[in-house]
């Protein structure tokens, strides 16, 4: 079988299908998640709604006469995605971010959001739970390793395979995406007088397993009938569609970014540290660094085990570690992690956990080329330098967190923390006791 792209598709491009996860021993890992074969035939029916097709039926809806059908449309953009475009248009993050807040309007988008503020929240929650995760580590075995949950990619195929071996040490904060959803139909909608479901919520990702994250049952309110994130297209599609319209980008105005809390906004883009992606491991042990040992970490320096895409960290004070932590992307890492937690050789207390190789921004969805169905990676390289030059702000001193942590959720220690900053992760494998035998 010939690899493949489908703009409509969540899948990963792949050159094979070999899953057998209910019925057969072999899995061939680096397939997970890239075929259908464990997708019910209502999940398949929700991931083909996250398409251009579906947006641009709402977009349509939106110009006729019947105005009980208009929604207000409002676009999220991951700031993993605002790398790509800066390549793609020549421009610097700022200016990209504004040329495309202009193409989203002029197709008749209401709002653009920048989702770093709920990357923030998401951080801020998973630092919270590590340090309670630690406190019980000597009679909750479950308790650590901590896995992060930002990646659904990893979260899928920790679900649907690997079930309680990992899943009661996976994160329970939302992910940045899930947390932007609910802030845009529960906090902004409320905002704008609009009930939640008169908002259509659009997120542009650089990963195709963000559809699929999505539509996952606890991110939809069947009361009001709508889910948090209505769809995900990825920075690729938007790009496409971009090409289709014979879009000129010089012809673009530039038009800042939406904020949620209005005018009073920070109109700065940042990000937070790390290599790419969010952060998490690093923000974490800071944080950790500091709340359970005093000590203050200013750098941060890797430790490169098997390649780049397997490091670790280590906090360390008069000979005795104290803390040790480890980045792992890409599944041919992970397989490793998994085969020695198997083993009880897993020496971590948290691990950021990326499915794609190089993190976030080699997500499928906008650093592979058309034509050789690999990723660029002198794109992947133009994108880091792109993010890079992007002023870091810690969550803890951004002072909208603060106010919304306020308004929003009444205070870090309320009871709505856990229904809107949190979820759960179940067991969902059908696997036998004995683990499947993952070939490469």
């Amino acid at each position: 079988m010939k690899p493949f792209w489908d703009q409509n598709s969540f899948l990963r491009p792949v050159s094979f299908h070999s899953c057998q996860v209910n019925g057969g021993s072999q899995q061939l890992l680096s397939a997970c998640l890239s075929c259908d074969g464990c997708l019910s035939e209502e999940e398949n029916l929700k991931i083909s709604q996250q398409s251009l097709e579906e947006v641009e039926r709402v977009l349509a809806l939106n110009k006729k006469c019947d105005v009980s059908k208009h929604k207000v449309l409002v676009a999220s953009v991951c700031p993993q995605s605002l790398p790509f475009f800066a390549v793609k248009f020549g421009l610097d993050i700022s200016e990209a971010a504004c040329k495309l807040c202009c193409f989203l309007k002029s197709l008749g988008v209401h709002y653009v959001f920048d989702t770093t503020l709920a990357a923030g929240f998401s951080i801020l929650e998973s630092q919270k739970e590590f340090i309670l995760r630690y406190h019980r580590r000597n009679h909750d075995s479950h308790a650590l390793p901590m896995f992060t949950s930002c990646c659904p990619g990893w979260i899928r195929y920790s679900e649907r395979v690997l079930g309680s071996l990992v899943t009661p040490h996976i994160c329970t904060a939302r992910s940045p995406q899930q947390i932007m959803g609910c802030l845009v139909k529960d906090y902004f909608s409320t905002q704008q007088k609009l009930s939640p479901e008169k908002l259509y919520h659009l997120v542009v990702a650089p990963c195709f397993d963000k559809k699929l994250e999505a539509v996952r049952e606890e991110f939809y309110n069947s009361l009001l009938e709508t889910r948090d994130v209505d769809c995900v297209l990825t920075s690729g599609e938007i790009y496409y569609l971009m090409e289709r319209r014979k879009i000129i980008v010089e012809e673009l105005d530039l038009v800042p970014l939406d904020h949620v809390l209005g005018e009073t906004g920070d109109s700065v883009l940042v990000r937070h540290e790390g290599r790419g992606s969010e952060g998490f491991l690093e923000h974490i042990f800071k944080h950790a660094a500091k709340e359970l040992f005093g000590l203050d970490v200013h750098e941060i320096t890797y430790k490169t085990l098997r390649n780049r895409d397997f490091q670790e960290v280590t906090l360390e004070r008069d000979g005795e570690t104290l803390l040790q932590f480890a980045a792992v992307y890409g599944f041919r890492n992970i397989q490793t992690l998994v085969h020695r937690m198997r083993k009880g050789h897993v020496p971590y207390q948290l691990v950021e956990v990326l499915s794609c190789p190089g993190g976030c921004l080699s997500g499928r969805g906008q650093a592979e080329s058309e034509k050789e169905h690999r990723v660029d990676k002198a794109l992947v390289q133009q994108m880091e330098e792109a993010y890079s030059s992007l002023p870091v702000r810690l969550p803890e001193v951004n002072p909208v967190l603060h106010t919304l942590y306020q308004d929003w959720v009444e205070g870090q220690d309320s009871s709505h923390v856990s229904s809107l900053l949190h979820t759960q992760y179940r067991n969902q494998s059908q696997s036998h006791s004995q683990p499947i035998y993952m070939q490469w």
